[in-house]
């Protein structure tokens, strides 16, 4: 019995040592690569293969100075205005969150742009205590090895925008017939108000509630003014 739980152990700890070592590789070297594909790509394509009503996938990378400045500000304000100041995670937003659930059947995110992003590179979207603890130690490693401009670079080329469609390239292209360098502030504010929920929300046809966020984003980035990844908001 010893001697078999030795060789478990053995197995084990070569197992978790390979894990780590390929994890942190991959991070290390998508710090530079593109991510052509994702994990929640590949579910999402796999799904759509097995639908009675297939919709074609939608996912074009560019780089960080394609993406218009607009859209780095509306995702700033609506997803998380301390993205410059914490690293990976916004512990006084999940204590609000915490507290909130506790008394809402309606849950409230807390996820930084950093866990977002970490979490649609590299994981899948089931939601599970499990797949929220790779979620820390992604977003972990992508903090410790990528800049904030590499972050949000990743962030908004791998978050969806609705069904098949990844990423500011595609979801310009798609809703607004345009680059993504392209997009207005309303457009931006737009497509950064169905974020909480891509697959529900639409930035062309927007409900109350989605055209409310919508100003309420658009009010925020004129409180902020003009945005440069390089020189960050105060």
């Amino acid at each position: 019995m010893k001697e078999t739980f030795k060789k478990v152990w053995k197995w084990t700890k070569r197992i978790l040592l390979f894990y780590f070592a390929i994890s942190i590789t991959s991070v290390i070297i998508f710090r530079w690569v593109p991510f052509f594909t994702t994990p929640m790509v590949m579910i999402r394509y796999i799904k759509e293969k097995f639908d009675s009503h297939p919709v074609a996938i939608h996912k074009t990378w560019v780089s960080l100075d394609q993406i218009s400045p607009n859209l780095q500000l509306a995702v700033f304000c609506s997803e998380d205005q301390d993205f410059f100041h914490h690293h990976g995670f916004n512990f006084q937003a999940i204590k609000d969150a915490w507290k909130h659930d506790e008394h809402s059947k309606k849950i409230r995110g807390a996820s930084t742009i950093s866990q977002q992003a970490a979490r649609c590179a590299f994981l899948t979207t089931n939601r599970s205590w499990i797949r929220k603890g790779f979620e820390v130690y992604f977003t972990g490693l992508t903090e410790l090895f990528w800049s904030k401009k590499r972050i949000m670079e990743v962030y908004l080329n791998v978050i969806e925008f609705g069904k098949g469609i990844f990423g500011a390239e595609a979801a310009a292209e798609f809703y607004f017939h345009k680059h993504a360098k392209d997009l207005t502030r309303p457009e931006a504010a737009a497509l950064a108000s169905i974020l909480p929920d891509p697959l529900k929300w639409n930035p062309v046809n927007p409900g109350a509630y989605v055209a409310e966020r919508q100003q309420w984003i658009l009010g925020q980035m004129d409180h902020y003014g003009s945005f440069d990844i390089n020189n960050p908001p105060k």
